[in-house]
């Protein structure tokens, strides 16, 4: 079965092929940090209006590079959520007017379902059961997965989710958007230790998250720098490093944490966040410890994409799942009312 992938959730065009026996044949990406970056965030009917442009040439980029016409298509998946509305609404008003057209089938899938998914297209992939730990701009949790559609939520974040507190604090301290590549580039320059920041709802049982207070923290901090006369580059880089340190050993925290209560010792990290490197060496060094394996995809794959679409609705369309004729989106949607295959 040959899939094309629509991902129109947020800021970033992605569409993709993919074929249930030969894998990914195509991917291809637009991404909107130029336009937003001059509001300091995503500008929700400037990323609609966006997609429209992008759609459409994306499709034929992606036939063009697999070789394959309009006719190969069997099946169209796309985002119907969670995201801005907008946006989801021009993947899903493009995917269904196609399917309508071809006289194919469509099929909506889940947003953070196609993260939790993307390490499958990965040469070794994980094997089901396993610990996922969904950590990105909107969402923060631990999620235990038996099989597709077989999730249960162990914890999440009560406030900011990591990426955004990533993001809100590179805003505080003055830096461009998207925030978290900038945080995690001056880090790299940070001294360890001149700063410790708090590692929050870590000295308390439970799984879930809340990294609001942390961001006070680490806006404090600064404030202080400043205040002092010290607002140097280096200054800088120790809080930048010094608030990475918390997020990413916080994270790490609860990861054993869901672990040794799940028994389980295999974890998946999906999502933008699962690209910083400082995180992925912590969860290696951290499984590696437990006799476990941690898992997450190429970094092109961590942001959104198309293929992570593709990918996870040619699983459902194969059980035989699909759409009927229609336009629906869902801002928010629990990952857990998914049916499993």
């Amino acid at each position: 079965m040959l899939v094309l992938g629509l991902e129109t959730s947020c800021d970033e065009t992605g569409v993709a092929l993919y074929d249930s026996e030969r894998g990914l044949l195509a991917d291809a990406l637009f991404s909107q940090i130029d336009l937003h970056r001059a509001y300091g965030g995503v500008v929700p009917e400037l990323a609609s209006r966006d997609h429209v442009k992008r759609m459409l040439p994306l499709i034929r980029q992606v036939l063009d590079e697999a070789g394959c016409v309009a006719t190969d298509i069997d099946a169209i998946a796309y985002t119907a959520g969670p995201g801005l509305v907008g946006a989801l609404l021009v993947g899903a008003s493009c995917a269904q007017a196609l399917a309508f057209a071809w006289d194919i089938p469509a099929i909506g899938v889940h947003h953070m379902e196609g993260h939790l998914l993307a390490p499958m297209l990965e040469p070794t992939p994980p094997a089901f059961p396993f610990v996922a730990l969904l950590v990105s701009g909107g969402h923060t949790q631990l999620v235990r997965v038996d099989g597709i559609g077989q999730y249960q939520l162990l914890g999440e974040s009560l406030d900011d989710a990591a990426g955004e507190a990533f993001d809100k604090t590179a805003k505080l301290m003055g830096l461009r958007y998207p925030g978290g590549p900038e945080i995690a580039r001056l880090a790299e320059r940070g001294i360890p230790g001149r700063f410790v920041f708090p590692r929050p709802m870590t000295d308390r049982p439970g799984l879930d998250f809340s990294f609001s207070g942390l961001k006070t923290f680490t806006l404090n901090t600064w404030q202080q720098c400043q205040d002092s006369g010290d607002d140097s580059e280096q200054s800088r880089c120790d809080v930048a490093l010094a608030f990475q340190q918390a997020v990413v050993e916080t994270l790490t925290i609860k990861c054993r944490r869901a672990l040794k209560q799940t028994g389980l010792s295999n974890l998946v990290i999906a999502g933008g966040v699962s690209a910083n490197r400082a995180l992925r060496t912590s969860l290696e060094d951290m499984t590696a410890a437990l006799k476990g394996n941690v898992f997450y995809a190429r970094p092109a794959f961590c942001t959104d994409n198309g293929a992570m679409i593709a990918y996870a609705g040619c699983q459902r369309l194969l059980a035989g799942q699909h759409e009927e004729l229609a336009i629906t989106v869902q801002a928010r949607w629990p990952m857990e009312q998914l049916p499993a295959l």
